[in-house]
């Protein structure tokens, strides 16, 4: 029963993530009068938010992959190649960084939705698709924390990955404003340099929260589960 609804998620979360990310790729067509940003270097590529639904997208089809080939028992013996991807990319990757995409997105535009999603931008970039790429994202990898177990890489390990991307997205906002000349987000233009060098070491921070805090979720619902499988093993020998 679980392993067949297992599969039915991951089918749904994959196929709305892989049709967020085309739509968005080939249908958000803003006008340069309307925003420059959304016409300058990069294209889709320099918003977070567009990798976060790749990142999700493949993730969730990995989770396919392992729903075929693979195994999603709670603790397997010889965990095969896919499970133990599957596992490190939802620890280090699916879920600190959509958290991280909807906590922060929702955040500002609570202060103010001009520095992350102006008006202007209703006609072009559609309620639906605001909400899947921001909201049900939250949802979908909470969910799969709930459905399904995995084993965490080590703390170092993972932390270090994730500061690894974070670091990697930050140095590609930079190399955006070189080439044009805009920051992404607008919230960067009303930044001083002392000002944006807190913002982002805040926001690296908030990521490095939300995998421990990750990993305490997954702990809660699984923890008891390891541990008697890890009791049922050692008897077994």
């Amino acid at each position: 029963m679980r392993d067949g609804l297992l599969i039915v998620f991951h089918v749904i979360s994959c196929v709305q993530f892989a049709f967020s990310v085309y739509y968005d790729y080939m249908y958000t067509v803003v006008p340069p009068n309307v925003l420059k940003v959304h016409n300058s270097y990069g294209g889709k590529f320099k918003f977070l938010t567009f990798w976060d639904a790749i990142i999700q997208a493949v993730f969730f089809l990995i989770c396919i992959l392992n729903d075929w080939f693979g195994t999603n028992a709670v603790s397997p013996k010889k965990p095969p190649f896919i499970r133990k991807l599957k596992d490190h990319m939802h620890s280090i990757l699916g879920f600190p960084i959509a958290m991280f995409v909807g906590i922060t997105f929702w955040a500002l535009m609570f202060v103010d939705r001009e520095l992350v999603l102006p008006k202007a931008l209703d006609p072009y970039f559609p309620w639906w698709l605001n909400h899947l790429m921001h909201t049900i994202i939250m949802v979908s990898t909470f969910i799969e924390m709930i459905l399904s177990p995995r084993k965490y890489p080590s703390r170092s390990y993972g932390l270090f990955c994730l500061t690894f991307f974070m670091i990697l997205y930050l140095i590609w906002l930079h190399i955006i404003f070189y080439k044009s000349g805009i920051w992404v987000y607008p919230i960067l233009e009303v930044l001083s340099l002392p000002l944006r060098t807190v913002f982002f070491s805040v926001l690296i921070s908030v990521a490095l929260i939300l995998y421990m805090i990750g990993e305490t979720v997954d702990n809660f619902f699984w923890g008891n589960e390891y541990t008697k499988s890890q009791k049922s093993y050692a008897k077994s020998k």
